[in-house]
C-alpha cells in the first residue's frame, strides 16, 4: 500500500455522516482532502475543520473541479455521495432515475474520468460507499436495493479488470450507521437497522484496516458476512427469512402517501438479516 500522506483524495457527500468520517480520516493521515456535498456550506465547514479544499456541487461532476483545486491529480476518489428511496415498481421512473444517476452513474463517470491517468501512473484507488443493501437488500425499497446491488457489481468490475495495473478498489458495505439518512428511514429503518447502527467514525476506521491490508471488501458490522455467506449458501432460506422481516415491517408502518425520498451525503445505511 503506497502511503496515505501527501496523497490527493476527493471524497463525494463529505458534509456530513460516512463521508465527513471519510474526509477527516484521510486529512489525519497526511492527505489533502478535495470535499465534496451539494450543501456548499457543509462542505465548506468540513474542508475548513479538516485544512481541505471545498469543491460544493453534483458528485457525478466533480472530477473535473476537484482534480484542478488539487493541482491536477487525484490519488483517491472516494464515491460517498447516495440517495435512498423507498417503494417498489410503483415509484415513479423519475425516482428511479435519481437512483441510477447518483448511486451508479456517477461512479461511472468518475472512474471514466480517472482511469487513464491512473492507469497512464500505474496507480489509484477507487472507494466505494455501497451499503450491506448492495450485498443483500433493502426491505422496503427497491431503488436504494437495486442501485446499490449495481454500485457493488460496478466496484467489483473494477477490480477484476484493474488490480494487476495497480488500480487498488474497496467496496464499503455497512448496515446502519447514525446519519441523517438512518433518521429518515421510518419504520424500516427503525426495526431493521437502528438496533445494530454504528457510529460514521467506525465506518471510516474499517476502510483504513481495508486499505492496510489491500482488502477489497470493507465490513464494518460484524454479522454482514454471516449474512452475506446465508445468503448464497442457502437462498431460499434466507429469501423466507427476509421475507418475515418484511412483513414485520409492513405490519408496523402507517399508511400513508407518496414513499418519501432521502438524498444525504452519505448512502450509508444497509440491510442486517
Amino acid at each position: 500500500m503506497e502511503s496515505l500522506r501527501e496523497s490527493t483524495v476527493v471524497v463525494t457527500g463529505a458534509g456530513s455522516g460516512i463521508g465527513a468520517a471519510l474526509a477527516r480520516g484521510f486529512a489525519a493521515r497526511g492527505a489533502t482532502v478535495a470535499v465534496n456535498d451539494i450543501d456548499p456550506a457543509a462542505a465548506r465547514a468540513v474542508a475548513g475543520e479538516i485544512g481541505g479544499i471545498a469543491v460544493p456541487g453534483d458528485a457525478a461532476t466533480v472530477v473535473g473541479p476537484a482534480r484542478e483545486a488539487l493541482g491536477g491529480t487525484v490519488d483517491i476518489f472516494c464515491a460517498n455521495a447516495g440517495v435512498g428511496h423507498e417503494g417498489g415498481p410503483e415509484a415513479p421512473d423519475e425516482t428511479w432515475q435519481a437512483a441510477w444517476d447518483l448511486n451508479v452513474l456517477a461512479h461511472v463517470r468518475a472512474a471514466r474520468a480517472l482511469l487513464p491517468g491512473w492507469l497512464e501512473r500505474g496507480r489509484g484507488r477507487f472507494v466505494s460507499t455501497v451499503s450491506a443493501a448492495g450485498l443483500l437488500t433493502m426491505v422496503g425499497s427497491a431503488p436504494y436495493s437495486v442501485t446499490k446491488h449495481a454500485a457493488y457489481a460496478f466496484a467489483e468490475w473494477l477490480s477484476v479488470t484493474y488490480r494487476h495495473r495497480g488500480v487498488a478498489v474497496h467496496a464499503i458495505c455497512p448496515e446502519g450507521v447514525r446519519t441523517d439518512m438512518l433518521e429518515s428511514t421510518g419504520t424500516a429503518g427503525d426495526i431493521v437497522l437502528r438496533p445494530g447502527a454504528i457510529e460514521p467514525g467506525a465506518v471510516a476506521d474499517a476502510l483504513f484496516a481495508a486499505v492496510a491490508e489491500e482488502r477489497f471488501l470493507v465490513l464494518p458490522h460484524a454479522t454482514t458476512h454471516a449474512n452475506y455467506a446465508a445468503r448464497a449458501q442457502d437462498p431460499d432460506a434466507w429469501l423466507t427469512g427476509m421475507n418475515r422481516l418484511h412483513q414485520k415491517v409492513e405490519r408496523s408502518t402507517p399508511r400513508t402517501g407518496a414513499p418519501p425520498q432521502r438524498r444525504t451525503g452519505a448512502a450509508a445505511e444497509g440491510e442486517p438479516v
